[in-house]
């Protein structure tokens, strides 16, 4: 087991994937502070129910049994005056307990699952890899500057989970297949879905 800061989001963060964020809140800013210092992720999970920004007098948000390890890939003072993070997914992890320190701050008792390991990309899934190079151009995803092996099927399929215009909910799920051929036939059916090709 493992202890690890938690930063509740209502997206989803996947491996591989990345993600902008605003932060304004003492606690984040904290947490932010002392990720860089010591070069250490903290724990993206994903709120079921609730709100991301504390409210006195509400409940604590609702998370997910699972979430994403995150990293701090690039950082900015953005026009508005808040510090502007990307963020880049790492492990998986399964969370167990949580706990709340003074600051208001979610600290998570997580195990780490194993890092995925590279799976090589079967003719089967080219179509996905031809989605991804295309949502690639996209001026927001430009702006990411991502860094996708078209080999591994991992990332491809993790990369466009995170990409795709999906449900959270159902980004959510998909984070907790365990199969890479299990994820790819998922996103092949969703895109099917997508494309009007239903059979």
């Amino acid at each position: 087991m493992t202890e690890l800061p938690l930063f509740p989001l209502s997206g989803v963060l996947l491996p591989f994937g990345r993600m902008p964020l605003q932060i304004f809140e003492p606690r984040y800013l904290d947490l932010v502070r002392d990720c860089m210092k010591s070069d250490s992720p903290f724990g993206v999970v994903w709120i079921r129910r609730g709100a991301e920004v504390a409210q006195r007098g509400r409940a604590a948000p609702e998370l997910g049994d699972y979430g994403t390890c995150a990293r701090i890939v690039d950082w900015d003072q953005l026009p508005n005056g808040l510090l502007g993070l990307t963020i880049e997914g790492g492990e998986r992890f399964d969370l167990f307990e949580t706990s709340t320190r003074d600051n208001g701050l979610i600290v998570g008792e997580v195990e780490l699952k194993p890092a995925t390991a590279p799976a090589p990309m079967s003719d089967v899934w080219l179509s996905l890899l031809d989605v991804l190079r295309s949502l690639e151009t996209h001026p927001h995803v430009e702006r990411m500057r991502l860094r996708v092996d078209y080999n591994d099927a991992w990332q491809v399929a993790y990369t466009l989970v995170q990409l795709l215009p999906l449900d959270e909910a159902l980004k959510y799920e998909l984070l907790g297949i365990d199969s890479v051929d299990v994820l790819m036939a998922e996103l092949q059916a969703l895109l099917n879905q997508i494309s009007g090709e239903e059979q």
